[in-house]
């Protein structure tokens, strides 16, 4: 069997009637060139998938018949990459590996070295850069963005998670441990931008219980940074 073309339809759409509209209807009908009958896959980023078949179709609407739901359980161990805001030519790949390897939140802060200011709120076109992603690799899940003017709100944000971890390119010490990202109450593992971390910022994390960790002996650009502890996270969850 082929696989089936998958559509984002929002949770607070996920209802009878089903229909798709805006960009999704017109990828349906005028990109894909679909007809009714066609089956294609829904999921609505927070674990809900179905198969559809496709009823009455037009240029800005499809019609849709639930043939089959199901549900993707939440990580039971999630990470949330907290990442210096850097250069938005990279930040797309991020995006699109954060939900190849299932992220569970993506937060933005403004580090002393950012380039550019961080928006006070997430973009629409980072969610369109998840759901294609999601659509590609068949994820359920989406990530969540958030974004922080300063490092003192996502250490005050980050205070309910059970493993805290800083990657420091100043750090010799300890590298990264795996287990250190997968904690039943949730993992948070802090980036820098790319200009990499004042001292400041790292001895505040610090003081607020964020372990100092090295991802080996070369500096990374912050999206490689981010694709390797999202890697690492991946294999240790599916160790447990």
């Amino acid at each position: 069997m082929s696989r089936l073309n998958s559509f984002h339809l929002a949770p607070a759409l996920w209802r009878e009637p089903f229909a798709l509209g805006g960009e999704e209807a017109h990828h349906l009908s005028r990109v894909l060139r679909a007809k009714s009958g066609d089956t294609i896959r829904l999921f609505d980023g927070k674990g809900r998938s179905g198969l559809f078949r496709i009823g009455e179709i037009g240029k800005k609407s499809a019609r849709l018949e639930l043939l089959s739901e199901s549900i993707t359980p939440a990580p039971s161990c999630p990470l949330t990459l907290a990442v210096g805001w850097s250069k938005g030519v990279r930040r797309g790949f991020l995006l699109e590996k954060a939900v190849e390897l299932g992220a569970a939140a993506i937060w933005f802060w403004q580090g002393v070295r950012s380039q550019g200011d961080v928006p006070e709120e997430g973009k629409e076109g980072w969610d369109r850069q998840l759901v294609a992603a999601a659509k590609q690799c068949g994820a359920a899940w989406l990530p969540e963005i958030r974004t922080f003017s300063r490092p003192l709100d996502v250490v005050r944000a980050a205070e309910g998670f059970g493993s805290r971890v800083l990657c420091w390119e100043q750090e010799q010490g300890s590298l990264i441990h795996p287990a250190s990202l997968t904690h039943d109450l949730g993992s948070i593992a802090v980036l820098g931008p790319e200009g990499g971390l004042e001292a400041k910022e790292a001895e505040l994390f610090r003081e607020h219980g964020f372990a100092p960790v090295s991802l080996g002996p070369n500096i990374l650009r912050f999206e490689t940074a981010a694709v390797f502890v999202l890697s690492l996270h991946l294999w240790a969850a599916h160790q447990r």
